[in-house]
């Protein structure tokens, strides 16, 4: 058959002869750098489409041969029309694939991200290794970093024993993005994946040796559940030195069942230490505390209690640290636990103006890769470069923890950003790679901003930003300033005072930042706690239900577009908010408002509201006081005055302080004088 009919119908070139492909060398040193793995067996459809693209023959972007191969022709190919059964896992990296069947493994956990493997490490090729048995056809693709696809080489499998392939491939075609993967197509014959792994030509450097750290807050059955999966896994569990977990809650890991199990397997590598309720920074300077002074691991994997492990994401984030060109931290990607094929962010970055951080440009959130998979998806492919990574998964080699100190005590928030930046000013760059990840609780049913976290959102960002930030600190405190008059609006009045309560800790120095850790979370519920929005009720029905019609109660105003309509709508609610509210309001709400609709240009034209909160699970009854609005207004406007005034010396002071506040020293006495 000529290569144009081979196309007509099935949409891809003849492939290459075997012999093209290179023998396994038996004396070759090698070093795996991801296998080929497969979903659980509980695991739902949409969650399948991580591993495998079971879409045959849909393609966003055309396929083109790659004219770096010696069997590379010019050629119009057409979509495949082959449309097979669904690929069946026997285990996580072994399955069938059934006769007459096609299955991409151009899928997030299985494709692979070669731009990243190109900039960051020492490799200028890797290999890919697949053990299969039965006949069939092995076809390799690549991407660039626009997303179109470029057909590579193939391997047709005729006869019907064990096949041991091992496809040599150039990462140079991959300066700005890009990614590899295979498809395997059947005919008359099933087709079985016995192992598959994509491996560089030689050993990795140093050793695979990660102390692993999840400091908990009443999580124990989410704890065991990843400790069970470490156990599990017996490459994951050669890699690892010591799992760490500070126990900062009153629910304990150790009392939780099926705990036995999993420390008998983990044996004297698992250390639970408890303590009192430092925060997640608390909780992560404890994990590097006792990694630097008491493994010898070489790598430190910081991890969050909420998660669902993929335990393959421990060893593709270790073998990336050992083959990158120089020292430097390695991010996870968060996947959400609640919709489990949605992937949060590709990258996260800091705009050093205004000083918050936003997911990197050109790329999206929340992106449902079960309904537009990666070789659907053209931004995925271009290399994302990032300032940090969040702290659910990170790994950090121990040369750097030695170099850079521990984390910043300030208890949750900024604490991974500024730990980004700090080794960033030192030399170190943050990669976050595709393909390691972990599923953990998306931030879709809560809005931290304005509960009891609102303390730290601002006063850490603050001392972040005196640290790594602008000599002007003006964008920032005019963004401040814009986040307390949307409060005000939303008669979120305790996220007004936790906003005061921050700028003035901020302003008292970098020597209130230990004393304040193990007391600061009483003293920011207490203040909360005074005012409506910080007090939720169980349902709307605890109070008086608006006397609003049914039409009327479900009608909310479309959102003004404009500077002039915003600046407009503002100032009508800034009127509104000076004026004395309508008595009976104060008992019975004005309206109820779902969370959803609860912007500022809607509640600002109220004399009050119950709210729902984000996650569903109770209200808050809001009423508009005018006393307590011209009270914060005018506290808000002397503190951000305050804070421009004095930010040169704040941010020597700060800056002067970062040694002694990052030091085995100073956390070490915080954790003498506040044992569990």
């Amino acid at each position: 058959m000529t290569d144009a009919a081979t196309i007509q119908k099935t949409g891809r070139r003849k492939p290459a002869p075997r012999s093209q492909a290179a023998p396994p060398d038996p004396h070759r040193s090698e070093s795996l750098l991801q296998r080929v793995i497969l979903p659980r067996t509980a695991d739902p459809l949409s969650v399948r489409s991580l591993y495998m693209d079971e879409r045959s023959g849909t393609r966003l972007a055309p396929v083109e041969p790659d004219p770096a191969e010696p069997t590379a022709k010019s050629l119009n190919l057409t979509v495949s029309a082959v449309t097979g059964r669904r690929l069946r896992p026997t285990s996580r990296t072994t399955a069938v694939l059934p006769e007459q069947s096609e299955v991409s493994f151009g899928a997030y956990f299985n494709g692979f991200a070669a731009g990243y493997w190109r900039r960051w490490s020492t490799l200028t090729e890797v290999h890919l290794k697949l053990s299969l048995e039965g006949t069939g056809r092995v076809d390799v693709y690549r991407s660039k970093a626009d997303g179109s696809h470029i057909y590579v080489r193939g391997e047709v499998l005729t006869t019907p024993g064990r096949h041991e392939l091992d496809i040599e491939l150039d990462l140079r075609p991959f300066e700005d993005g890009g990614w590899y993967w295979f498809d395997l197509t059947t005919d008359s014959d099933e087709l079985a994946l016995h192992s598959g792994g994509w491996y560089a030509p030689a050993n990795a450097p140093g050793r695979a040796a990660v102390t692993i750290g999840m400091p908990t807050f009443n999580r124990p059955a989410d704890c065991v559940a990843t400790l069970t999966a470490i156990g599990e896994d017996p490459l994951v569990l050669d890699a690892v030195t010591a799992v760490i977990i500070p126990d900062q809650g009153n629910q304990k890991v150790r009392d939780q069942a099926g705990y036995a199990e999993a420390a008998a397997v983990l044996g004297d590598r698992l250390r639970i230490i408890d303590q009192p309720n430092l925060g997640g920074s608390g909780g992560y300077a404890r994990v590097m505390y006792e990694a630097l002074g008491s493994t010898d691991c070489e790598q430190i994997l910081f991890m969050d209690d909420d998660i669902l492990l993929e335990p393959d994401s421990i060893l593709r984030a270790v073998a990336f640290s050992r083959f990158s060109r120089e020292p430097m931290l390695v991010g996870g990607q968060m996947l959400s636990l609640q919709a489990r094929s949605h992937l949060h962010s590709m990258g996260e970055v800091v705009d050093r103006n205004a000083f918050i951080w936003r997911d990197a440009p050109q790329t999206k959130g929340n992106h449902d890769l079960a309904d537009q998979t990666l070789r659907q998806t053209p931004w995925l492919h271009s290399r994302t470069d990032v300032d940090y990574n969040a702290w659910w998964m990170c790994l950090i080699p121990r040369r750097v923890a030695e170099d850079l100190g521990l984390p910043l005590p300030l208890f949750i928030k900024w604490d991974d950003a500024e730990y980004g930046l700090r080794a960033r000013s030192r030399g170190y760059r943050t990669a976050t790679v595709p393909g390691i990840a972990i599923w953990h609780m998306s931030f879709i049913e809560k809005d931290d901003t304005s509960d009891w976290q609102a303390y730290f959102h601002y006063r850490n960002r603050l001392v972040a930003a005196a640290l790594h930030g602008p000599d002007s600190p003006k964008a920032l405190l005019k963004d401040t300033f814009k986040r307390t008059l949307r409060h005000l609006m939303l008669m979120e009045y305790s996220a007004v005072a936790l906003q005061a309560m921050a700028l003035r800790d901020f302003l008292t120095g970098p020597e209130a930042l230990f004393p304040k850790l193990p007391v600061v979370l009483g003293e920011i519920r207490a203040k909360r706690a005074e005012y409506d929005d910080g007090r939720p009720l169980n349902s709307a029905t605890q109070v008086p239900l608006s006397e609003l019609d049914a039409l009327a109660s479900q009608v909310f105003p479309e959102p003004p577009v404009g500077k002039v309509k915003v600046g407009l709508g503002l100032a009508r609610g800034v009127l509104r908010n000076l004026k004395t509210p309508a008595p009976v309001h104060r008992t019975v709400p004005q309206r109820n408002v779902p969370s959803r609709n609860a912007q500022w240009f809607v509640l600002a034209q109220l004399d009050s509201a119950t709210v729902s909160t984000p996650d569903g699970r109770g209200v808050t009854f809001r009423r508009r006081d005018p006393e307590l609005f011209r009270a914060m207004i005018k506290e808000s406007v002397a503190l951000h005055r305050e804070i421009a005034r004095a930010w040169p010396e704040l941010r020597r002071r700060y800056r002067a302080a970062q040694e002694s506040l990052t030091s085995r020293e100073g956390w070490k006495h915080i954790f003498d004088v506040h044992p569990a």
